[in-house]
């Protein structure tokens, strides 16, 4: 009915009418904190991501407890190998950065969900997610090397790998060669629609991960495509992907929504390293409220339809809203 009948002021008039008819909420338990481990001691911030940090294995998992006991029910862990060289050797190595940060995990914080990034580009040489041949990234050859990570990774106990490389089969190989040797348990967060974007800038940065020459345009995915994201999904679902993502976040809430709509799987959402630091510099401006914003923005991911998000905000999110 028009107004003077209907008045929608009536559902926002006060703080507790509001929290009431609220229809999406964001908690703790939605989200995932990622983490840069590397060889060595202690930790250094990362300067294009301030506020995070490149951490030993012993501070990330002082870091990960902190977060779990402020209601943090999962990391995604990154790795900073020793060496890089064209074969990617460290990714697979069972005595690799991550392998190692995984075990101390597991060992120390045993409740928390531990989540495994699965690339390339941080272990190779040249910075590119795949293997090179013939000057390109050869996608089925690097399928080997994608499964081969992953396996090491669920050897040290990890409870989802995450491939985020955008090789056409990868899901299917990593899953075959999981179930192959006994892992049918560890699941598969499939990054789905990873776009080839600009605001993965300061994750570069910080994992040292750039490539040397080209672009991964040939292997992400093209900004301006939402309905290939669908069919990406669905493949990934097909081969045996227990969960999707959508990666960056808010320049694609669209992207996030057709997926909600079209499948059934547990959905995530990537709040990337760009996403973090334009927030971070506007704070540090005094050009908005931090706390406001961040929030704000992972209520716009809920609303959309992720069902969890991984975010450099995590774990203070989590004491903002306990």
């Amino acid at each position: 009915m028009a107004f003077p009948v209907t008045r929608m002021r009536r559902l926002r008039r006060t703080a507790g009418v509001r929290d009431l008819v609220r229809e999406t909420r964001v908690a703790a338990a939605d989200l995932i904190q990622p983490y840069f481990v590397r060889h060595g001691s202690g930790e250094e911030e990362i300067p294009s991501m301030p506020g995070q940090y490149h951490l030993s294995v012993d501070a990330l998992v002082e870091r990960a407890a902190a977060a779990h006991a402020a209601g943090v029910p999962a990391v995604i862990v990154f790795g900073l190998p020793a060496r890089k060289d064209e074969a990617a050797s460290e990714a697979f190595d069972d005595e690799g950065i991550v392998q190692m940060a995984v075990r101390a995990l597991r060992a120390h914080v045993p409740e928390l969900v531990v989540m495994t990034d699965v690339c390339l580009c941080q272990y190779t040489s040249h910075g590119h997610c795949g293997i090179i041949q013939d000057g390109d990234v050869a996608n089925d050859v690097t399928l080997e090397v994608l499964a081969d990570t992953a396996l090491s990774h669920a050897r040290a106990g990890a409870d989802v790998v995450a491939p985020s490389d955008m090789m056409d089969g990868r899901v299917a190989a990593i899953r075959a060669a999981l179930d192959g040797e006994g892992f049918e348990r560890t699941s598969i967060l499939a990054y789905s629609a990873k776009f080839a974007s600009a605001f993965y800038g300061p994750f570069r940065d910080a994992a040292h991960s750039a490539p040397s020459m080209g672009d991964r345009r040939g292997y992400q995915m093209d900004p301006a495509n939402g309905r290939e994201a669908v069919r990406e999904a669905l493949l990934d679902i097909e081969e045996g992907a227990d969960m999707v993502m959508v990666k960056p976040a808010l320049p694609y809430l669209d992207v996030l929504r057709s997926l909600r709509d079209q499948t059934r799987v547990p959905l995530a959402a990537y709040q990337v390293s760009g996403e973090y630091a334009m927030i971070a510099a506007a704070a540090a401006q005094g050009l908005m409220d931090e706390r406001a914003a961040v929030l704000e923005a992972l209520t716009a991911i809920r609303r959309a339809g992720a069902d969890m998000v991984i975010t450099y905000h995590a774990a203070r999110a989590a004491r903002w809203l306990s």
